[in-house]
């Protein structure tokens, strides 16, 4: 089987790719976007791509894309930690402190804000496509004396000299990568997880107050846990909202359901957007 992920090679996407689905064929995609519609084309039978980190929040191109785009299962997650580390050409590796331009995804550079606001202030920073484009640049680039922001494993691969490790703001910093399949794969036996989730795409009635009120209703009284509730622009104008909600639990046959009933009753629309095993991964 084939799984792809935001590429190239080492970038954070990759790492959940050769921890869990190690046998699988791996091929990388320029954007997120890509990742899915390979999916949707048959080219590939699942997709992992990132959904949320616990300092920037939610991988917006990743939820629209998700809900407005395509249609493609929610079959697994995985969370992973995520480390930043600064790093140079070898050959510019005693300069690094002069540094004319640091490269790497946007997120990254704003994981790593207080870092770079007191080491480089008035440096230019450059957002390119993945941490791993980052690092790669820099590579093929010596004489620019540039750095990158990326994971050690990038590091190792494309040959650059490490200069500053664990350059992020906060030490508990992770990413929540979700699995995206068309077909039944059975991603629990593959992670070993017994911890599910149930993610539920919500969309009110039009001007009817108090109804997020009672959509939450709806969980509360059957004591149904939420470990997240988003709200998203539907791009229909302003005000115009849909709803992403975790539900802490497997899809079952009474409480989900349930609520789900009740929801479209009051004249939500609802739509389940995956129920799946969840993989925690404590440190790399």
């Amino acid at each position: 089987m084939k799984v792809g992920y935001l590429g190239p090679k080492a970038t954070f996407s990759e790492l959940p790719v050769k921890m869990v689905f190690s046998e699988f064929e791996h091929i990388p995609y320029r954007t997120i976007a890509e990742c899915m519609d390979a999916v949707v084309d048959q080219e590939t039978e699942l997709a992992v791509v990132p959904l949320e980190n616990t300092l920037e929040g939610s991988v917006n191109i990743t939820l629209d894309y998700l809900t407005q785009v395509v249609e493609i299962p929610i079959i697994g997650e995985i969370t992973i930690p995520v480390k930043q580390h600064l790093m140079v050409h070898p050959a510019n590796a005693d300069k690094w402190k002069e540094v004319s331009k640091i490269y790497s995804h946007s997120h990254a550079l704003a994981q790593c804000y207080q870092f770079l606001h007191k080491q480089f202030k008035g440096v230019p920073l450059e957002s390119v496509s993945s941490t791993a484009a980052a690092a790669q640049m820099v590579m093929n680039s010596p004489e620019i004396n540039a750095a990158a922001i990326a994971n050690e494993y990038a590091a190792k691969v494309y040959g650059l000299a490490l200069v500053q490790p664990n350059i992020h703001d906060f030490d508990y910093n992770h990413t929540r990568f979700v699995v995206l399949s068309q077909k039944e794969i059975d991603f629990q036996s593959l992670s070993s997880s017994n911890h599910y989730k149930t993610t539920l795409m919500v969309t009110l009635p039009s001007d009817q107050a108090g109804a997020l009120h009672q959509v939450l209703s709806a969980f509360a009284w059957r004591k149904l846990n939420l470990s997240k509730i988003e709200s998203r622009p539907m791009k229909t104008g302003i005000g115009n909202y849909f709803f992403i909600i975790d539900v802490e639990m497997q899809l079952d046959d009474v409480l989900i359901p349930g609520a789900i009933a009740e929801m479209e009753a009051l004249g939500c629309g609802v739509k389940v957007l995956g129920s799946y095993p969840v993989l925690m991964v404590e440190s790399d």
